[in-house]
């Protein structure tokens, strides 16, 4: 068996700099990136935290409103989504300047069967959304039993 050695194509300064600030202007959002349906789509950290009687799923998504946030439950489905758009506004004396900025991700959790779909709520703070799942009763643990000996 032999090695053979790989010389790389020679890159030239521009294409080296345009390809290392896009990757660096990913990585740098606040938002993790993922790569779904060809499109580079930015989505926000969550955490979920499984206690005895719910489980708490936490989305950091700071500088949102409670608002911009939809929260849908469709059979086993539960998505999280938001929107958010801004738009700036300069008028001079003979033009007129105008900025607009969308935003949005989508993030979908299916859901366990012991989770109640009825009693699910949404709390947004400090930049935070937090949505409590409460658990069905038979998913609950069952308190310490005590058997009499006789």
């Amino acid at each position: 068996m032999s090695l053979i050695k790989l010389f790389p194509a020679p890159v030239s300064k521009n294409q080296a700099n345009a390809f290392d600030g896009f990757f660096n202007n990913i990585f740098r959002d606040d938002f993790p990136v993922s790569f779904q349906h060809g499109a580079v789509q930015k989505s926000p950290a969550v955490n979920i935290v499984e206690k005895e009687d719910s489980y708490r799923i936490e989305v950091a998504a700071p500088g949102l409103n409670k608002g911009d946030f939809d929260v849908k439950v469709d059979q086993d489905l539960l998505t999280i989504s938001a929107t958010k758009e801004t738009g700036n506004e300069d008028k001079g004396e003979k033009y007129t300047r105008r900025e607009f900025s969308y935003f949005g991700f989508t993030r979908n959790f299916h859901l366990p069967e012991s989770v109640n779909a009825n009693d699910i709520k949404a709390q947004y703070k400090n930049g935070i959304l937090h949505v409590t799942l409460a658990k069905i009763e038979e998913a609950k643990p069952a308190p310490v039993k005590t058997i009499e000996i006789k």
